[in-house]
């Protein structure tokens, strides 16, 4: 028997922080989804709203996700419903952007799109996890095609200005040296005791296999090349036919210079629960999710709506509304309930009649993250031509952020889209700062540093800082510190007649998923209400 003292019993929370520690987000995330923390998407089947009362009204404050999908439901249902949207389209932030398009940011910066037909940009959201049900179904229910996006592509860049002289490298030779060598390493200290403490002989020997097979390891457990090895990272020269060159191995980076250089940081992406997962796009633009939305309820849809002041009482609710582009004098429009789909960063502007409680909730959520997207129209595409690459995103520390690599039209002649940048934060700032042509031209010039071919092949390009946009003022609502806490429950209680959602209302920020879940659960719980009270329509 071992005199070893009994190990206290360890938290799951604890025992996942040192899994973390240890073997990083990708294995963790293995332990979590064993252990039932990781979280998915709630969605389960339609939301069920017999009963509704005939002639309630519900007013729709925004055509957004949130507010289309309440409107499609509560029409359905047989509520009455007008839905009040400040722009001239629907979908909010579900926007796709395609040739002879025009916008305008605040300060004036009106861009028109160039792209070729058949071309486009998601300047909003651009990805759908498989397990965000919600929107997946709402596709599938008004059958709109889907296609996959390749999240993850070991054939495209990783870059660092600061590390091997700036060139970019191959995101599976990241991945497969930095396993390779954290394998060679954990195999060592095994060999040499260092674990002894915490593995028993079988156990070693277990260990020992398993970083033998895990990081491709030779006999003597050393991470080198050789044909093992390239059949991950890839071959130096790759095999051929007949009297092609011979296959030569390639050589794997050296382990100092790839610890240092922090491209390792990109590798957790791949185990991501929200980004390395199957994911899908509309084929032809995320937007064909609003737009099968929008013509279910279109005839219940007022555009150029500014919304100026709600209000309400004990019998209904009446919102005043200019038009968006002309102003003038105030329209009044009233029903017996209302939800409000607003972005956070407006709506605390907006006079409204509601609780201390909501209210504070609202204010504390803005100001929301600043975000920067750029399109990037070429002449041919070079990425998959020249470099190989077929979907996925290279990262690099640029302030560009990104470039990710269009799912359509792939090994096709001709033009390509490329999302030539995504800046958060500081970067989205100093992009914003300049006006649209000189950000594109920003983009492109910082992108060469990536691929060379970007001065020769560019054409056009269209950009969308989100918190110059006026019905947005930001990306998303950011939730800082401890305030989700703190207002998040206040937020989402219906105060009088009023409820509001929207990805700020829900825990899924930032995702359309979470726009649509915190809709279905606003008008969920307020038909609940009116069903209880038996109320009959206002008046």
């Amino acid at each position: 028997m071992s005199n070893t003292p009994e190990a206290a019993p360890i938290s799951r929370r604890a025992f996942l922080g040192r899994i973390g520690a240890l073997s990083g987000a990708a294995v963790m995330y293995q332990a979590m989804s064993t252990l039932g923390f990781a979280a998915e998407s709630s969605y389960r089947a339609p939301i069920d709203l017999s009963g509704a009362p005939r002639g309630t009204s519900v007013l729709v404050l925004g055509a957004g996700l949130a507010g289309l999908v309440a409107a499609y439901e509560l029409s359905r249902a047989g509520y009455t419903v007008k839905v009040l949207e400040y722009n001239q389209r629907a979908g909010g932030r579900c926007w796709t952007i395609r040739g002879g398009d025009e916008f305008t940011e605040l300060g004036g910066f009106r861009q028109k799109c160039e792209f070729d037909e058949g071309l486009y940009f998601n300047p909003g959201p651009w990805r759908i996890p498989y397990h965000h049900y919600g929107v997946l179904d709402y596709a599938r229910r008004l059958k709109v095609p889907l296609q996959s996006l390749n999240q993850i592509n070991d054939n495209a860049w990783v870059h660092s200005t600061k590390a091997f002289g700036g060139k970019p490298q191959r995101y599976r030779h990241v991945r497969s040296d930095f396993k390779g060598h954290v394998a060679e390493l954990l195999a060592k200290s095994v060999n040499q005791g260092g674990l002894d403490t915490a593995l028993d002989v079988e156990d070693r020997e277990k260990m020992l296999e398993a970083m033998r097979t895990w990081g491709i390891l030779d006999k003597d457990y050393r991470y080198v090349a050789s044909r093992a090895v390239d059949g991950s990272r890839g071959y130096g020269v790759p095999p051929g036919g007949g009297l092609m060159p011979k296959p030569e191995l390639s050589t794997p980076l050296d382990p100092k210079a790839l610890l240092q250089s922090g491209l390792w940081k990109n590798l957790v992406t791949d185990h991501d629960y929200e980004m390395g997962q199957a994911m899908f796009q509309p084929v032809g633009g995320m937007d064909r999710i609003a737009d099968a939305l929008y013509r279910e309820v279109r005839q219940h849809v007022q555009f150029g709506a500014k919304v100026v002041g709600i209000d309400q009482d004990d019998r209904g609710v009446s919102v005043s509304w200019v038009d968006a582009a002309k102003g003038g004098t105030p329209k009044v429009a009233t029903a017996d309930w209302c939800l409000c789909t607003i972005p956070l960063s407006i709506l605390s502007q907006i006079p409204m009649r509601v609780g201390d409680a909501m209210q504070s909730a609202i204010n504390a959520a803005a100001p929301y993250v600043a975000s920067t997207k750029i399109g990037l129209q070429f002449k041919r595409r070079f990425w998959e031509e020249d470099d190989r690459i077929y979907g996925g995103i290279s990262y690099t520390d640029l302030p560009i952020g990104v470039i990710s690599y269009p799912m359509e039209g792939q090994n096709l002649p001709g033009k390509g889209v490329l999302l030539g940048g995504y800046a958060f934060g500081p970067n989205s700032y100093t992009f914003a700062s300049l006006d649209p042509q000189q950000r594109v031209r920003e983009a492109v010039r910082l992108g060469a540093q990536i691929h060379p071919q970007y001065e020769k092949e560019f054409e056009n390009g269209v950009s969308v800082a989100w918190h110059r946009m006026p019905y947005t003022l930001g990306c998303f609502a950011p939730w800082p510190g401890d305030t989700r806490e703190k207002h998040y429950e206040n937020l989402c209680r219906i105060d009088g007649r009023i409820a509001l959602a929207g990805e700020h209302a829900s825990r899924l920020p930032a995702w359309q998923e979470g726009a649509v879940l915190s809709s279905l659960d606003a008008i969920g719980r307020m038909h609940a209400r009116i069903t209880s009270t038996g109320e009959k329509k206002n008046g």
